[in-house]
């Protein structure tokens, strides 16, 4: 690889996986400046709300399932995580000093189940490695010339910087007001537009759009939905996990997507785990027809018929609800949800309550804003990028993270593909710095 120039800097822009991972990658190359910006007083916001929980860091799956959770871009998630997969990343959280485990439903977490130690200890090293951190700078867009451009007096345009628009000034609102930064190379990693106070706020869009960059619409992913709940069943259940649940939602050609899990009721609808897994199609189902049906299992360990059978034994004086909760540990929230799909009259027919019970329709209305959502999709199609992530009109320019064009249930699979293709990026970034260098 050529040697770069001793006063080649890279501008990473935004300090959450991505980002980080793309400053990792370009500060193991000796002598390059690596510079992070991000408009919040800290970096990893979102990162380690994410991690209140208990940091779900990937999945242990194998490859294939595991690359199928990517959807319609599992072809483009696939060569990400092929340089950067869940082995790798479990084996570069061990040589941070961050340990491990498989949790019983496939997850991996550290062993203290926290996201800050290990944001720290990455912290420390990045700086180590001289990796520079510009807190409370946000970027704004380019400037309209360059820096040779304004060397010059404004009074020519200068064609390598037209051929490399990574080279134009970055400007960047700060609390000393705007300044501006030239860049021999860029690293975007800005995040899509879910949890807007902790970064990810989307103000970059029209940036993008300014420079021709297209961006597909960012909507809502692991969101939660609205239902049209009756007065009692809000004030009654609200809150309230359901569990264990089945949820199949039947797409246009017939196909059944089908989920067991849990979820919990809010007073506007639904969210939750179980939700989530099925929230892309769901919404899309939302965006083509107004609205989406899906169906509950409320008793997925049992057949129809074995629930026929218990809803049609004897039940002498006692009432059906207590009779349900005696034969098939139904009642609680579950009971509420029978009341929301049948009438009182209906409870008398053993067969529909039975179908029912197997097979509650639920109306989804809408999905929750996308400032609730966990995650978005849409963003910075990878039709625009080469293999390094790099807008291949916009020579030095790199996209890292939520902002492009994908998205991923939760379970570890969004944070494995941010860590991914900020590693790519970053790679990218200096493998471009090389070429262009040696020209």
């Amino acid at each position: 690889m050529p040697t770069l120039p001793d006063s080649a800097c890279v501008a990473v822009i935004g300090g959450g996986p991505a980002g980080l991972m793309a400053a990792e990658a370009l500060a193991a190359r000796h002598g390059l400046r690596v510079d992070v910006y991000d408009a919040m007083p800290s970096v990893g916001r979102k990162f380690l709300m994410a991690g209140k929980g208990g940091m779900n860091i990937t999945h242990s799956e194998p490859l294939e399932p595991f690359l199928g959770r990517y959807g319609a871009r599992c072809e483009q998630i696939a060569p990400l995580l092929d340089a950067f997969g869940p082995d790798a990343l479990r084996a570069w959280l061990q040589d941070l000093g961050v340990e491990t485990f498989v949790g019983s439903s496939g997850r991996v977490f550290p062993t203290d189940m926290k996201a800050a130690p290990m944001l720290r200890a990455w912290l420390h090293r990045l700086k180590e490695a001289g990796v520079r951190f510009h807190m409370r700078h946000r970027w704004v867009g380019w400037d309209g010339g360059d820096a040779t451009n304004a060397a010059n007096g404004g009074d020519q345009k200068d064609e390598g910087a037209a051929r490399h628009p990574a080279q134009q000034a970055l400007r960047f609102m700060t609390p000393n007001g705007e300044q501006q930064v030239h860049a021999d190379a860029v690293v975007f990693a800005l995040g899509g537009g879910s949890w807007p106070r902790l970064g990810s706020d989307a103000a970059w869009v029209p940036l993008m759009s300014e420079r021709d960059v297209p961006v597909a619409p960012l909507v809502p992913a692991n969101c939660g939905f609205d239902a049209n709940w009756s007065d009692y069943f809000r004030e009654r259940f609200a809150g309230q996990p359901v569990k264990p649940v089945a949820i199949a939602l039947t797409a246009k050609d017939g196909g059944v997507q089908h989920r067991q899990g849990e979820f919990v009721v809010t007073e506007s609808g639904i969210e939750g785990s179980l939700v989530y897994a099925l929230s892309a199609p769901i919404r899309e189902r939302i965006l083509a027809d107004g609205e989406a049906t899906i169906t509950l299992d409320l008793a997925p360990g049992l057949t129809v018929q074995r629930v026929l059978d218990e809803v049609t034994r004897p039940r002498g004086s006692r009432s059906m609800s207590s009779h349900l909760q005696s034969r098939i540990s139904l009642g609680g929230v579950k009971l509420g949800l029978l009341h929301e799909a049948l009438s009182k009259a209906a409870f008398a027919d053993a067969t529909l309550l039975a179908q029912t019970i197997k097979a509650l329709p639920l109306k989804l209305l809408r999905t929750r804003p996308i400032e609730e959502a966990i995650s978005s999709a849409g963003g910075v199609p990878f039709e625009t990028l080469d293999a390094s992530l790099m807008i291949e009109h916009l020579p030095g320019v790199f996209c890292a993270g939520e902002m492009l064009d994908w998205e991923a249930p939760t379970g570890g699979y969004l944070l494995t593909a941010c860590f991914a293709s900020g590693l790519v990026a970053g790679r990218g970034a200096l493998a471009w710095l090389a070429e262009t260098a040696g020209r």
